[in-house]
């Protein structure tokens, strides 16, 4: 399989100037990922000349899976190198290594059609150094900065795409489903956000509502509401045969909720 290396970053200027990220966040089982991978979808067939990055920052690396991505290597392979030398003592290799990481990170990138998809790994293990961490968080930023649009799949919370991604997003998507629990932990995410990530605008979208009348009792504590998505048949048909979410339907729930999302959003 090509790298992006060779062919994404091989000359030629970003379509749309400033890069757009993207995060994705809400407590574990919402859907985070089906969403995240329907934003590459749309942002790949309505921006076909942008350049897209997804990252998979959920250590399942599900993502990869409802893009139907073949993982290579992850950004913690490269961690671990790292930090194996440091361990056993070979510093002189370990600096070599930690100044070839820029490279060894654009060779981890997977290149897809009308997108990259770079996979964060496992969370960082006992011992690792936080130089190499903040090093690797800032190659992150910097070849974020060579895409138009940006989509973290992250994993439930907020904190562990300040600590291991990013410190600022342009765009928050806080995702629930129609419960109390999900509510309270995107309202819980919000205020963390507010004191450990830079972004620009934030709003909630509710997933699996089994009917636009449930909306009258989910309090979103002032969060903007970004739209509905139902229950989803062909969603659900998608994953029992392992197909990838690119190939879903147009008129699938999954497709009109993200799209009316993304639209108040003012990225489509």
């Amino acid at each position: 399989m090509n790298r992006c290396r060779r062919s994404v970053f091989s000359g030629g200027e970003k379509a749309y100037g400033v890069a757009k990220i993207i995060a994705v966040a809400g407590k574990g089982g919402v859907g985070k990922t089906s969403i995240s991978a329907m934003i590459v979808r749309i942002l790949t067939r309505k921006y076909p000349d942008a350049r897209i990055l997804a990252i998979d920052a959920d250590p399942a690396v599900g993502l990869a899976t409802a893009l139907g991505v073949s993982v290579e290597s992850t950004m913690d392979d490269i961690r671990k190198a790292i930090v194996e030398n440091v361990q056993k003592g070979q510093k002189e290799e370990a600096v070599e290594c930690l100044g070839e990481a820029r490279n060894l990170m654009f060779d981890a990138l997977e290149e897809q059609e009308g997108f990259a998809f770079l996979a964060i790994g496992r969370p960082e293990a006992a011992g690792c150094y936080c130089a190499v961490n903040a090093y690797l968080k800032e190659v992150i930023t910097v070849m974020a900065e060579q895409f138009d649009y940006v989509v973290i799949d992250g994993e439930a919370g907020i904190e562990q795409i300040n600590r291991r991604v990013m410190e600022h997003v342009t765009h928050l998507i806080l995702i629930t489903d129609p419960s109390q629990k999900g509510l309270q932990v995107i309202k819980t995410i919000k205020k963390v956000a507010d004191e450990l990530v830079m972004y620009e605008v934030c709003g909630a979208l509710v997933n699996r509502l089994p009917e636009a009348g449930m909306l009258r009792f989910l309090d979103f504590d002032g969060i903007p509401f970004l739209g509905s998505i139902g229950p989803d048949s062909s969603l659900t048909e998608f994953d029992l045969k392992g197909k990838n979410i690119l190939d879903l339907p147009d008129s699938s729930q999954l497709a009109a909720g993200v799209g009316e999302a993304l639209a108040k959003l003012h990225i489509v």
